[in-house]
């Protein structure tokens, strides 16, 4: 492909025109750092513009998954924690009193966390959750554009395209709802970078170490992402030597650099994994029920929830939730894509990204087909494969979020093919570039990005922000929620967070395994149930207090014992007088109220 003089990226060293500098060379430097400044503006805009209410009303947080938020300030506040207490980076006990959470088997996202120990200190758990999202979406989108602009199309404007699809693409809008982990894949173009780097002859040793680097970062940061850059890698790699038989002489060189990656990564990941896979906390991949979350074949021309032509209407139910969209694209997208392919079929990484992609859309269609919300009962290619080691931890739909930047990099394939015939025929450049934006108009425009939907917060109550929390918690005892957190009330976790993970808590979000006979320590969202803690989500759900019996009340009282709970607190929410009722019925102690909440003193219950 011929690259225009004026995009070429220029890698000599040096400011302004030497006497060697051929005339005109320094005004084309300044011009391509002009381009590339104003491609990162751009992508810092379409942040601001998604986060905006958030960033506008600092009460706010996301609207359709509050309890991933939440989560995720958790884990920041550990990450600050990690650095500030030097407490151990993989487990932690102050959630799920008196057990441990497993973080590297969660999204403990240390990659993140420890780097922005500053942020999380100064300003906050909040306020660091959404520094993270928005410079997650402006990192994805300015590494793609290096990786589009200097090494896979080598020209800036079809790299502005691909990148800014491959950043603000639908599907990730739709993981902006709370999962920062998925938006922020900048660290993907990199591992794609430097794997083609591992070809360059003399440098096997210092390009494999450098690839090991990268793939260590992104393990910290998710390993569902490097899973499939993994092996959308591989398709690729394996494509070009054999459909560019001029580089098979790159294959020695390439495979030591692989082999010195893969060993290094394996060195600096052992410990890691192994805690993952047989630490404390580990669990035998995910439930059947999530990994029932699956895609509906109609949902990849449908448009997403968070796209100017998508409303909730229209995605609802072709999706499990507002957060797993991941493949909604729109009729006309479908349509481009296609016939792109096919204008470009000479080429060998387009065939090869076409194939990959169709690969992914069948892989996330799970165990059984589903077309318009229904299942149509015939079996689909997963359902052999989901109860494999390390895939049985797969969420099936996530497969059709690796399509995003596959669309991605085939749309600045095709912009910089438009721009390379503009160029060879300057008599119908007007012409070309009309079709060009006229196309890309019909298509790109429907799904380009809304503002993320927020609600306010439920302020911290003054209980735990002034720290009266700490009498109650003295001698390792633990803080105990009505209700106790859960995946649908998540509340204690950013309290917590909040005091930097000085106050532990009963029970928490977060994935574990299922120790129940029968189980097999097959992931659960929380830990196992209790006696009280399913009680308690019984009145929380009815709103009415169950007759209590002597046996409610022992059970109480021993598991309040195993939680090694200090103090019980209930703050202001719905069916906040029937948990009450609840809780003063089971312990047989009227509850006082301060900062805020309802409190019981279970102390003298507890020893």
């Amino acid at each position: 492909m011929t690259t225009p003089e004026s995009d070429r990226p220029v890698e000599e060293s040096g400011a302004g025109e030497s006497p060697a500098t051929p005339p005109g060379r320094g005004r084309i430097r300044r011009s391509g750092c002009f381009k590339d400044l104003a491609a990162v503006a751009s992508f810092g805009l379409l942040a601001f513009w998604v986060t905006a209410r958030m960033w506008w009303n600092p009460q706010h947080g996301i609207r359709d998954n509050k309890t991933d938020m939440a989560q995720f300030e958790w884990m920041l506040a550990h990450g600050a924690r990690v650095v500030t207490e030097f407490a151990y980076p993989f487990t932690s006990d102050r959630m799920n009193v008196p057990e441990s959470v497993n973080l590297v088997a969660n999204t403990s996202v240390l990659s993140v966390s420890l780097p922005m120990t500053p942020i999380t200190l100064l300003f906050g758990t909040r306020s660091a959750f959404l520094v993270f999202l928005t410079l997650g979406m402006i990192a994805t989108a300015t590494s793609w554009y290096f990786l589009l602009s200097r090494v896979v199309v080598g020209t800036r404007g079809p790299a502005w395209l691909g990148a800014t699809f491959c950043a603000y693409a639908p599907a990730m809008i739709s993981h902006a709802n709370a999962h920062p982990n998925i938006v922020a894949q900048y660290v993907v173009p990199l591992i794609i970078w430097r794997t083609l780097r591992l070809a360059d002859p003399g440098r096997w040793l210092r390009n494999g170490l450098l690839l090991a680097l990268v793939i260590v970062w992104q393990a910290f940061l998710n390993l569902e992402i490097l899973l499939m850059t993994a092996i959308g890698v591989g398709v690729v790699i394996v494509a070009l030597a054999l459909g560019r038989p001029e580089l098979r002489g790159r294959t020695r060189t390439f495979l030591a650099g692989l082999g010195v990656a893969a060993g290094a990564s394996a060195v600096l990941l052992a410990y890691p994994l192994y805690v993952q896979f047989f630490g404390p906390g580990a669990y035998h991949g995910l439930s059947w029920v999530i990994r029932g979350y699956s895609t509906d074949l109609a949902s990849f021309v449908a448009y997403a929830r968070e796209s100017v032509a998508g409303d909730a209407r229209s995605a609802s139910g072709l999706a499990k939730n507002p957060t797993e969209e991941n493949s909604f694209f729109g009729w006309p997208l479908m349509i481009g894509v296609v016939a792109l392919v096919w204008w470009l079929r000479r080429n060998i990484v387009v065939l090869a990204l076409a194939g990959l992609g169709v690969l992914f859309a069948v892989f996330s269609l799970g165990r059984e087909i589903r077309f318009d919300r229904e299942g149509t009962g015939i079996p689909a290619p997963w359902a052999l494969l989901e109860d494999l080691p390390v895939l049985h931890s797969v969420v099936p739909t996530r497969w059709a979020l690796a399509i995003t930047p596959i669309i991605g990099v085939l749309l600045a394939y095709g912009a910089a093919r438009a721009q390379e015939l503009a160029t060879r025929y300057p008599a119908r450049r007007s012409q070309i570039r009309f079709a060009t934006v006229t196309v890309l108009a019909m298509a790109l425009v429907p799904v380009l990005p809304t503002p993320l939907p927020t609600k306010r917060l439920e302020p911290t109550p003054e209980f735990v922000t002034s720290g009266a929390w700490r009498p109650y918690l003295a001698g390792g005892r633990s803080l105990v929620t009505l209700p106790l957190p859960d995946t649908e009330y998540a509340d204690p976790l950013r309290w917590s967070a909040q005091t930097r993970l000085e106050m532990p808590i009963a029970r928490g979000y977060f994935l574990g395994p299922d120790t129940r006979p029968g189980k097999d320590r097959i992931a659960l969202f929380g830990a196992p149930p209790r006696a009280t803690s399913s009680f308690i989500a019984t009145v929380r759900r009815s709103g009415e207090v169950p007759p209590v019996t002597a046996q409610d009340r022992r059970e109480a009282i021993e598991d309040l014992r195993y939680w090694r709970a200090g103090a019980v607190v209930l703050a202001p929410q719905p069916s906040a007088e029937a948990l009450r009722q609840a809780m003063t019925a089971l312990t047989g102690i009227e509850p006082v109220q301060t900062g805020g909440v309802w409190l019981w003193d279970v102390r003298p219950l507890t020893g």
